[in-house]
């Protein structure tokens, strides 16, 4: 037991260390980025105290033109790639993960993996099969529980076993993760396999049975805590693609093993504590957004403006991701997470920093394409849930900046402005915020106001 935690606690750490790489090199990005596009002044206070014509500054300043080299050509990497796809028309920088590897860092990643593999398979070299093999384990208890079990019944062998699998089980879930699209799903692994039957040869099921919840306590035991480690150490809340993965494993043991992954039960809990954790970590390190004069954003072309449009992309993502958690985690805690820690700290930030008009409509349903439809289906009167009060209240005073900006204009501007006072009256209505839609109509006189809030 002793070797397979050390085995299992190396896996874990080389997965945190890789994943640990990867946030630590966006974050260097995003620093290197808003140093390049903050004024002279700002930039000798992104460098850590440094001398100023000291050798320290000179490789700082070394490490920073190599960083950049290289992020450069991974987004070019990346572009080339959707061209190549045909899904470069659709797309917007900050929505793809950059999670790239070097080729040094895959091969020292997959020779400590192998390393650690090979060790594992050593674990029993010197065993007999009988005291090793999950099915000869189990045929010998098969073999006491179907002739003697009332002995078998009175040495509670029910509650003995999960224990004893749990270390050759973990052996085998060495280098499971639900992160990986490669990685099986647990219930079709030969342990799972063995274990599924055990103990359902009665005609009648002996009441309180506890080999009846053999692979559940399983679960309980061996699964829930991997995925907490996982949850907390190798999880990306900013990758769709692992939160979605991670969403599914999750929502597969809540429906498929309700007695052990429930809100009372002490892994789970520390499960969901692990997923909460490291939502909040994101959250404070890892979400930045740079704000500039609108003079400076006008040039579309410009350094700061692609970049002030990546983080506010990257934000709408994480906005996404957090949401994928609805469902299984409280609303009172997702609305706390996404709209209270990113929407209203951040997003609603860049929205008022933006130009006015249409490019603010279409971030503002990407926005609203995130929030599951069930906050608002059951809403009495005509508010929206309080934590949206602030970002209906920038919808009305847009649609107000996109009238007043369309008076002395040509018809056509004029036409254009009010069929996006309009959009704006439908995103309104889709949130249940009906008091600022009937405010936005009668302000600018839109009369197919119920046209607009039914056909939401």
């Amino acid at each position: 037991v002793p070797l397979i935690n050390e085995l299992e606690s190396a896996m874990h750490q080389l997965y945190k260390q890789r994943a640990s790489r990867l946030v630590q090199r966006r974050q260097d990005d995003i620093k290197d980025e808003s140093s390049e596009f903050s004024s002279h002044s700002n930039k000798a206070l992104m460098a850590p105290n440094l001398e100023s014509f000291g050798r320290d500054r000179v490789i700082y300043q070394e490490q920073v033109k190599r960083r950049t080299a290289e992020r450069e050509a991974r987004r070019t990497r990346r572009r080339q790639a959707r061209e190549q796809t045909g899904k470069m028309a659709d797309h917007l920088e900050g929505l793809s993960s950059d999670d790239e590897e070097t080729s040094t860092d895959i091969t020292n990643f997959n020779m400590e993996r192998d390393r650690i593999l090979k060790e594992s398979s050593k674990v029993f070299e010197d065993v007999l099969e009988s005291f090793y093999s999950i099915d000869c384990i189990k045929s010998q208890f098969e073999a006491w529980r179907s002739k003697y079990f009332a002995s078998y019944k009175d040495a509670y062998i029910g509650l003995c076993l999960p224990k004893l699998f749990n270390p050759l089980i973990r052996l085998q879930l060495l280098i499971w993760t639900p992160l990986e699209g490669k990685c099986r799903d647990f219930e079709t692994m030969l342990w799972f396999e063995s274990l599924l039957f055990y103990g359902c040869e009665e005609q009648e099921q002996v009441k309180d049975d506890a080999d009846i919840s053999l692979l559940p306590t399983i679960v309980e035991r061996v699964i829930l805590p991997k995925l907490t480690v996982i949850s907390e150490n190798i999880w990306d809340p900013f990758s769709t693609t692992q939160t979605s993965r991670m969403v599914a494993i999750v929502q597969k043991l809540v429906d498929g093993y309700p007695t052990v992954v429930n809100a009372e039960n002490k892994n789970t809990q520390m499960l969901l504590k692990a997923l909460l954790l490291r939502m909040r970590r994101t959250l404070d390190d890892d979400v930045f957004m740079p704000l500039y004069p609108k003079n400076i954003l006008e040039n579309k072309n410009s350094g700061p403006y692609l970049f002030f449009q990546r983080q506010f992309w990257s934000s709408v993502k994480l906005l996404g991701n957090f949401l994928q958690w609805y469902g299984i985690l409280s609303n009172k805690t997702l609305q706390e997470l996404s709209i209270d820690g990113l929407l209203n700290r951040y997003i609603l930030m860049a929205f008022q920093n933006s130009e006015y008009g249409e490019d603010s409509i279409k971030k503002a349903q990407s926005v609203i394409a995130c929030f599951p439809k069930q906050w608002f289906a059951n809403l009495k009167g005509e508010k929206t849930i309080p934590q949206l009060e602030n970002f209906c209240r920038y919808l009305v005073h847009l649609a107000d900046t996109i009238y007043r900006n369309s008076i002395g204009c040509s018809d056509v501007e004029k036409r254009n402005a009010r069929e996006h006072i309009k959009q704006i009256i439908k995103l309104l209505a889709s949130v249940r915020a009906l008091d600022h839609a009937v405010t936005v109509a009668n302000d600018h006189n839109v009369k197919e106001i119920k046209i607009l809030i039914e056909g939401k």
